[in-house]
């Protein structure tokens, strides 16, 4: 086990040099030029000059890669241009509000869809089966600022029992975190429902049945752990989406995280700050394979990795 980990950390460092290449060249083709809009509208070209110098825009861009692949190399993801705090300040103080805003959302969102899943695959083609494919299909198909502007709506203007913006307190949470799990529940729902028909239909559980064993027992124990196989896996990805997606959420209640930083970002052409969170989210995504990965062996106790 040891050995497998080291090597998939080892693994990641091609793919994170291919994506911070890829990155530096696509915010370098964004519209805009943001000396210019450091400088300000009234800055004549000689201030605009000056200011692309301190910046180091003036130089090729293969120059410029290699001062940026330095510093990243040696944990200096450079100095925000629009707030002149340094990259690493920025997403601090930004990471917490998402983290836990993604935590909240996902585990609400993975307990009510395995809830779901497992009872329509229990009761499939009645009536829970029914109720809850209709809740999934509903979830997946209405859209994140949708929700949360109806939700906002609902519970903000006229119950007026919960707050609308900021991050202050745990209502602050309920809002956003509903309207960025809702899918993930739906998803996780209907994932899980096939998983389980399926391994309903084993013949290790029709086996477990003709002894005796009671219904619960045969379904949490003997068909549970075989079921969240596939669903961990999915359970990975979603949190590395919810993790690195959140933005439109973010901005729909304006929640001072890493999705609203990216925005804000990009308006201002923050080049340094665009590079730094697409690489977190990039890297965020290959460590979530990797924990999901390890969590097989946990779940199921027959695999093993060399």
């Amino acid at each position: 086990m040891l050995n497998y980990f080291i090597k998939r950390l080892l693994g990641m460092l091609p793919t994170l040099l291919i994506v911070a290449i890829l990155v530096f060249l696509f915010v370098h083709m964004l519209p805009g030029d943001p000396a210019r809009l450091l400088a300000g509208p009234n800055a004549d070209n000689t201030v605009v000059a000056m200011v692309r110098h301190q910046l180091g825009l003036d130089l090729p861009l293969p120059q410029q890669f290699w001062h940026y692949l330095v510093r990243l190399v040696q944990g200096d993801f450079g100095q925000s241009m629009a707030s002149q705090r340094p990259v690493s300040q920025e997403i601090a103080s930004r990471f917490m509000p998402t983290l836990l805003l993604t935590l909240t959302s996902m585990a609400w969102s993975c307990l009510f869809g395995l809830v779901i899943g497992i009872a329509s695959a229990v009761w499939r083609n009645r009536w829970p089966d029914k109720l809850g494919m209709i809740i999934a299909v509903s979830g997946i198909s209405f859209p994140a600022f949708a929700l949360g502007i109806l939700l906002m709506q609902i519970f903000s203007v006229q119950l007026g029992w919960l707050p609308t913006v900021g991050a202050d307190g745990w209502r602050n949470y309920i809002l956003p975190s509903l309207t960025l799990g809702a899918s993930v529940a739906a998803v996780m729902a209907r994932f899980t429902r096939a998983s389980f028909i399926e391994v309903l239909g084993e013949d290790y559980m029709r086996t477990a049945r003709a002894k005796g064993l009671s219904a619960r027992k045969v379904i949490f124990k003997h068909g549970l752990r075989n079921a969240l196989i596939p669903v961990i896996t999915m359970m990975g990805l979603q949190f590395g989406l919810l993790l690195g997606g959140a933005i439109v959420v973010e901005v729909v209640f304006n929640w001072p995280g890493l999705g609203r930083l990216l925005i804000d970002s990009v308006e201002s052409r923050d080049y340094p700050v665009i590079q730094a969170l697409v690489l977190l989210f990039s890297c965020e995504f290959i460590v979530i394979n990797l924990v999901v990965d390890l969590l097989y062996a946990w779940v199921n106790p027959t695999i093993r990795y060399r």
